[in-house]
């Protein structure tokens, strides 16, 4: 029997109060965004909303609590722009869609920050549920950075691993950690850096006695990226059974296999439109039989990408619909 568990990949909507006020306290320039060490008037503002959201995610009734990254003005870029030793570029498109972040030009050692980490342990202090964190995935981080410091692909990627795996260390207890991995659907890594991906996830989940999720979405993953991806010393994978190519997911899934554990994104995280608790279940129990060979221990339901495209009112049910689907009675049958 598949133990299913409700979490969402975090990155959550800013409430309506929020953005206004952070607004009006941050100013409305590139130069205003979140650089890591912002007053107490916009620390109090983010606290009280990250209170908003853990209390959004218990009511939902979902299994793990993420803290929500309200703070993270550069998408998953975060962690770096935040970083000593990287400096903001120009306004760079996020992927293929209409939300842009600050190109994070790292300029030196990445040494330890530890941003992540007081944001997950201002979360802690606010629930008694299991913490879920979220990072970017080292892959996707590199990708979405500019090295002019490093000077090679393979030494910037190894860099950007080890110190994620430095943040990770320093997060409080945690139960599962998802690992956010878009870039290797968006852009895929070359033949020269694609066996060295697996490492380095490797490496920072090594950091961790928590579930590690590598969460991919926006696609399926190419067949020689799934297959280097399945090296990782991980408890599950994800896929996008929303928007993806679900029979190139299907296939990688069949010829290669999957972890004990899954995570499917199975609500739209960029569509108003609400699926029901139903309509949940049934795609947890069309995935599961498109792969009976293929036993889960357990299935994290959750939505296909970040939730901070949607209005608030529309995260919150969504957070529902996952919750409820979780909790319906009977369990799937891997």
């Amino acid at each position: 029997m598949t133990e299913l568990v409700a979490t969402t990949p975090g990155l959550f909507p800013l409430p309506d109060w929020a953005k206004e006020e952070l607004s009006d306290l941050k100013g409305h320039q590139k130069g205003d965004l979140i650089s890591g060490d912002e007053g107490g008037d916009i620390v109090a503002a983010y606290d009280r909303a990250r209170g908003e959201v853990v209390d959004d995610q218990e009511e939902a009734g979902l299994d793990r609590i993420v803290e929500g990254q309200l703070r993270w003005d550069d998408n998953l870029a975060h962690p770096l722009t935040v970083h000593d030793n990287v400096e903001t570029g120009g306004i760079v498109r996020y992927y293929d869609n209409n939300n842009f972040y600050r190109d994070p030009r790292v300029t030196g050692e990445l040494d330890f920050s530890g941003d992540v980490a007081a944001e997950l342990e201002s979360a802690s202090e606010l629930t008694d549920e299991p913490l879920q964190a979220v990072l970017p995935g080292p892959y996707s981080l590199a990708d979405l950075a500019s090295d002019e410091y490093y000077g090679d692909d393979s030494e910037f990627l190894a860099a950007v691993s080890d110190f994620l795996a430095g943040e990770v260390e320093a997060f409080p207890d945690h139960e599962t950690l998802f690992l956010l991995e878009p870039s290797l659907v968006e852009e895929p890594p070359s033949d020269d850096l694609a066996a060295q991906v697996p490492e380095a996830i490797s490496a920072v989940a090594a950091e961790t006695d928590a579930d590690v999720v590598v969460h991919s979405y926006w696609g399926a993953l190419d067949e020689k990226t799934y297959a280097h991806l399945m090296d990782a010393e991980v408890n599950a994978l994800g896929f996008d059974v929303v928007a993806g190519d679900r029979e190139q997911t299907l296939y990688n899934v069949t010829e290669y296999g999957t972890k004990s554990e899954v995570a499917l994104g199975l609500v739209d995280g960029q569509n108003t439109r609400v699926e029901s608790p139903t309509t949940v279940r049934e795609r947890v129990e069309w995935f599961t039989e498109q792969v009976p060979s293929q036993e889960f221990d357990t299935a994290y339901l959750t939505s296909n990408t970040e939730l901070f495209y949607l209005p608030v009112s529309k995260c919150q049910e969504k957070l529902v619909a996952l919750g409820e689907a979780a909790a319906a009675e009977e369990e799937v049958e891997a």
